[in-house]
């Protein structure tokens, strides 16, 4: 596949920027320059080092959040899959509707859905995607003449936008516990363990090329094999020793009655007895834990990651949040369906649910934190740069310049507000969620809440969701 060049608007020869009011992660500084290194890394901060001779960017400023978990494919259905097929609709009835639009996809169209996608992330606020990405043959079940042109044709939509992308192509093996074959409409996703281990180290050389980190996933225990599992944590510590690895598990309750009668153990627990669950772990919703099984992650060092829209559309459950944070675990947020792409949309329903279940408010804050808001935001960009194996979610020295810029409502309810208020503000007042610069990797991806190439990526989009959604 054919990759154009990086369509990025460089930094201006003043080589850093000066902010206003930024929050750094743990403290908001009003003027702060920011010198970015040519690896785009921060090199240095300070106050008011200078600021004349750098960029000046005049909203709040917060660190970028990375999409832990993304099917980028699926943005092209968001919203098309509301309509009952069955009284008792539930995940496993949208799962078949899924299958079927997955058998449409074309590489073109991936790279036109992908980019679109990673589009409205950074125009939301997210700098950074984790591609959970499954499918890997053309429609037919056959490999492709390159058996990784799917994935390329991921890379190529993060190259055309900017975004930092972490790639988790996924081993897909089985259709349930036990080993089970795969059906016909799984076929687009099914390799075998050597066919992956080619397509990773085939893989190597672009992702290394562009800044891509290239990471491994397995979709499920359902999904996965426990030899499988072992082998594929293997060939993890061969080819990529301290990359990302994910899996999603303890999704639905199904799963969990399914996993208790395969093994007699639940999935989260038996994941623990099969694998050396770490720092280098995402482990996707882990809705349906025990208390134990709680503490059990959040001592692990793994990255919890939550979807709550999708959570919330496809009927998952809630997420035992307020448990898992006083244990000390990290978590962060990803887009999954992406029915949404807005980070602090995400936030917002994350906490709600917790109010629904608990019937209290400020569920997520701390007696450190009292900022609901500021709490949820600081540590949903530290756990996205975890489960991304990214230095990301800080504005300081070592860290990835990925920064954001609340954009003004038209109100200027931002220069009214005191700093511990302004993450509040962003994500329990609606309509206030636009942004305004937005930087990735020191370079100014865009400008004033404008993408350079945009209009051919929306024409592109247009172009394939005219035939992906004929007859849909």
């Amino acid at each position: 596949m054919q990759t154009g060049p990086v369509v990025q608007k460089e930094i201006p020869v003043k080589r850093g920027f000066y902010l206003k009011r930024a929050f750094t992660g743990t403290t908001w500084i009003h003027g702060l320059s920011v010198h970015i290194g040519a690896d785009g890394q921060i090199a240095r901060t300070a106050c008011d080092d200078n600021p004349e001779a750098l960029a000046l960017i005049a909203g709040p400023v917060v660190p970028g959040i990375t999409n832990l978990h993304s099917h980028a494919f699926q943005y092209a259905m968001a919203g098309l899959t509301e309509a009952r097929c069955d009284p008792n609709d539930t995940f496993w009835s949208w799962r078949n509707m899924m299958y079927h639009f997955a058998l449409r996809l074309s590489p073109e169209d991936q790279t036109a859905v992908a980019a679109k996608l990673y589009l409205e992330c950074l125009k939301r606020g997210f700098t950074g995607v984790a591609e959970f990405h499954y499918i890997h043959n053309a429609p037919d079940g056959s490999p492709y003449a390159c058996a990784e042109e799917m994935s390329l044709a991921t890379l190529l939509a993060a190259q055309q936008t900017g975004i930092q992308l972490t790639l988790l192509p996924v081993f897909y093996a089985h259709s349930d516990f036990g080993g089970q074959p795969p059906t016909d409409t799984q076929r687009r996703f099914v390799t075998s363990l050597d066919g992956f281990a080619r397509m990773l180290d085939d893989l190597s050389a672009p992702c290394n090329e562009q800044g891509v980190v290239l990471g491994v996933a397995a979709h499920s225990l359902r999904a996965v094999s426990e030899d499988e599992l072992t082998k594929l944590c293997e060939l993890h510590a061969d080819l990529a020793p301290g990359a990302p690895i994910h899996i999603h598990v303890a999704e639905q309750k199904a799963e969990v009655k399914a996993s208790l009668a395969h093994s007699g153990q639940r999935p989260v627990e038996r994941l623990f007895d099969l694998a050396d669950v770490n720092q280098n772990w995402c482990l996707i919703h882990a809705t349906h834990m025990t208390a134990a099984e709680t503490q059990m992650v959040a001592r692990s060092g793994a990255t919890v990651g939550l979807c709550p829209l999708t959570e919330a559309n496809l009927g998952d459950g809630v997420f035992n949040g307020r448990d898992y944070l006083d244990s000390g675990g990290y978590f962060g947020i990803g887009t999954d369906s992406n029915v949404c792409t807005d980070p602090f949309a995400e936030l917002q329903m994350l906490e709600y649910s917790q109010r629904l279940v608990t019937g209290r408010r400020a569920v997520l804050a701390s007696s450190d934190h009292p900022s609901t808001g500021q709490n949820l935001a600081a540590g949903a960009a530290i756990g996205g740069g975890r489960a991304a194996g990214r230095a990301t979610g800080m504005i300081a020295a070592g860290y990835s310049a990925d920064f954001v810029e609340l954009a003004e409502d038209h109100s200027g309810t931002y220069d009214r507000l005191s700093d511990s208020a302004v993450f509040d503000y962003r994500i329990f007042a609606q309509g206030a969620r636009t942004v305004g610069d937005v930087v990735v990797g020191g370079s100014l991806v865009l400008d004033a809440g404008r993408h350079a190439e945009e209009d051919k990526i929306n024409q592109a989009f247009r172009s394939s969701m005219d035939r992906l959604c004929r007859g849909f």
